[in-house]
């Protein structure tokens, strides 16, 4: 096991048990996680903002419009923070107050910096598409050199982050285990449904078989 050293940024004191610094989960949660959120501050004020996100490595790229508050501050090497979080389910205890989920969630920090290189900005973007469609990459047309222009992708370091998970079911205080009340977990997914086509689709174009499976 591959662990990754927590520093007194990540590590986690609220509910410690359910803290993980092995390097392999934190990289099958960003592997799963179709989009995160990134922090950042820009000119006094706090953002978060939901993105596409995709692991390369070591490395987490993120990537949208050359204009984007977001990612000119991280281009500027602001610091940022990157947040996933998968939800498995809703935990449904005896009592208000112990209601919970189940999930699994991450936090980076660190500085980001912007990919400049166009041979390495391609290799990024691609990383990008596979990560939430594997295998669509190859079946389209690539970005021109005015979309390129118009795209910006950085680049963070997994290097300081951590992990929390909850899993199971509720925890109740001993005496309300006998309360006549329905207790338990509901499991949650995203699901993969049946495709449904462009209108303007030319004529017999057939559906891809990477857009009928689950990642």
């Amino acid at each position: 096991m591959t662990l990754i050293t927590p520093t007194e940024r990540t590590a986690v004191h609220r509910m410690p048990q359910r803290a993980s610094y092995d390097r392999a989960l934190l990289e099958r949660i960003l592997d799963e996680a179709l989009y995160c959120h990134v922090g950042f501050v820009a000119g006094n004020q706090p953002y978060v903002l939901p993105t596409i996100h995709a692991r390369a490595g070591d490395q987490l790229f993120l990537h949208g419009s050359s204009a984007s508050r977001m990612l000119t501050a991280a281009a500027a090497g602001i610091p940022i923070c990157v947040t996933v979080t998968i939800l498995d389910g809703l935990v449904l205890a005896r009592s208000v107050y112990h209601h919970s989920m189940n999930y699994r969630s991450a936090i980076i920090l660190g500085n980001a910096a912007e990919v400049a290189d166009p041979a390495e900005r391609l290799v990024a973007l691609r990383t990008i598409v596979e990560h939430v469609i594997p295998g669509r990459w190859n079946d389209v047309r690539g970005p021109n050199q005015q979309e390129l222009k118009a795209t910006r992708v950085v680049r963070l370091p997994i290097a300081e982050a951590s992990v929390k998970v909850r899993s199971g079911p509720p925890l109740d205080d001993e005496e309300d285990y006998g309360l006549p009340c329905w207790a338990g977990e509901v499991p949650l997914r995203l699901e993969h449904h049946v495709p449904v086509p462009d209108p303007r689709l030319v004529p017999s174009t057939p559906l891809p078989e990477y857009a009928t499976r689950r990642r």
